[in-house]
């Protein structure tokens, strides 16, 4: 008992010298998903991704992709990402890697796709949908056929998949259409390295089967983050935000619509913070604008009115690296903010504390309570004598009231007798006449 004890312990030692998974064991894969709009979020999470896996010395990068595409400086900010890493990276199209999305795989080192899946269609557009400029299709051409040509891949087949003008006669396609390749065409082209039906399937193809699978998860910051900064939630942002102020500038207390128009701000330099867009200073100028812009209500001048609306606007092109977008959507929400505006003193300008201290509603009449130049009708047909010449305008006295009168035009010498014809307000007209006066209207 006392041997076969002995050898027992020695063969369970043995076992554990022995790797019990061999050396996979200890490798590690980082799944990263790309899904969605690409924007300056998804660059963020990438980013931060990138950096747990080198950190963890992971073995493989897999970027699990399915996005329609998106913002060309943000596909270009992650493409320099992926390649600035040591780490062997893989572009996994699981179903659809489209325009920005067909530039972030071609930057990876290897490519497999699923069935069914599509990867192309990378035409640059605008933002009203329309073809960029040559400037911009330019460039994208240069950055499709560059982001090809580093893995050895023939950088025709990216081009056509931006610009359909490219002639392509091995691959049946119309002549109005961009490249869009399906696996088998990518295989074909040597753009794809395989074929694969799950994420299990590629790690076992490329020998990753026991490995350790970490699969990277959008934080609620960084959903945060893509939400705001995508091209069409901005403008939107900033229209809530502007809308917002203005109502609560016509509401007796602060309320809702001011809670809604500084949480909209504010959420939109959060999003932009996180995304790395903007930084400390441009929430400072922008509270300080803020802070100018409200003294302005206290110390009159326009000058620090003037000062913290320009703080304002810059602060907002300091949060964004696409100046042309920012403008764009600052237009709007300036043009819905007005439009809420007039909308509300149109409205309901009457009915709002804050809009009656601006404008005068009062009307100086006797009802109520002030008392006005009294209408002298009771003149009308009276007649008098002028005390003094009337050129035309001058004295007369009727009864025993002077009155100060004008004439129709004419010049009237003094001792002339005359008679009230009309009387407007304070202004008593009065005309020569040739009969003799009535003595009751002179004494």
């Amino acid at each position: 008992m006392k041997k076969l004890l002995i050898a027992l312990c020695l063969f369970i030692s043995f076992l554990s010298l022995y790797p019990s998974a061999s050396t996979s064991s200890d490798e590690k894969v980082y799944v990263i998903p790309v899904e969605n709009t690409v924007e300056k979020g998804l660059f963020a999470f990438l980013n931060r991704s990138i950096n747990e896996a080198e950190k963890a010395g992971a073995n493989l990068i897999v970027l699990d992709i399915n996005t329609p595409g998106g913002a060309v400086d943000a596909a270009s900010d992650i493409g320099k990402s992926l390649t600035s890493t040591n780490i062997p990276i893989v572009a996994f199209v699981n179903k659809q890697a489209l325009s920005a999305g067909a530039y972030i795989a071609l930057n990876a080192d290897e490519i497999y796709m699923t069935p069914g899946s599509t990867m192309g269609a990378a035409a640059i557009i605008d933002q009203q949908g329309n073809a960029a400029d040559e400037k911009a299709q330019s460039y994208w051409l240069s950055a499709m056929k560059s982001a090809a040509e580093q893995n050895n891949r023939d950088p025709k087949y990216a081009m056509a998949m931006a610009d359909k003008s490219i002639a392509l006669p091995e691959v049946d396609l119309s002549d109005k259409e961009l490249l869009t390749l399906t696996p088998q065409q990518a295989e074909q082209v040597h753009y794809s390295e395989g074929t694969v039906r799950s994420l299990d399937d590629l790690l076992q193809t490329l020998g990753y089967e026991n490995a350790a699978v970490i699969t990277t998860e959008v934080s609620l910051a960084e959903h945060i983050a893509r939400f705001v900064t995508n091209p069409i939630v901005v403008p939107i942002l900033l229209s809530l935000g502007g809308l917002g102020l203005v109502i609560e500038l016509y509401t007796p207390s602060f309320g809702l619509a001011g809670s809604m128009g500084i949480g909209a701000l504010l959420l939109f330099f959060y999003g932009h913070l996180v995304a790395g867009l903007a930084g400390m200073e441009a929430i400072i100028l922008f509270v300080g604008g803020i802070i100018l812009a409200l003294l302005e209500l206290f110390i009159p001048g326009g000058i620090l009115g003037i000062l913290g609306l320009g703080a304002i606007i810059v602060s907002f092109f300091m949060a964004t690296d696409s100046y042309v977008q920012m403008g764009v959507s600052l237009i709007i929400a300036i043009s819905i903010a007005l439009g809420g505006a007039f909308v509300m003193m149109k409205f309901f300008g009457k009915r709002l504390r804050t809009f009656k201290k601006m404008v005068l509603h009062d009307s100086l009449n006797t009802e109520s309570g002030y008392v006005s130049n009294q209408n002298r009708y009771e003149l009308i047909g009276k007649q008098g004598l002028t005390t003094t010449p009337l050129r035309p305008s001058g004295t007369v006295i009727i009864g025993e009231e002077y009155i100060d009168v004008v004439t129709e035009g004419s010049y009237l010498e003094k001792d002339t007798k005359v008679k009230v014809v009309k009387v407007e307000g304070s202004r008593v007209v009065v005309r020569k006449i040739t009969e003799p006066l009535q003595e009751e209207d002179v004494n």
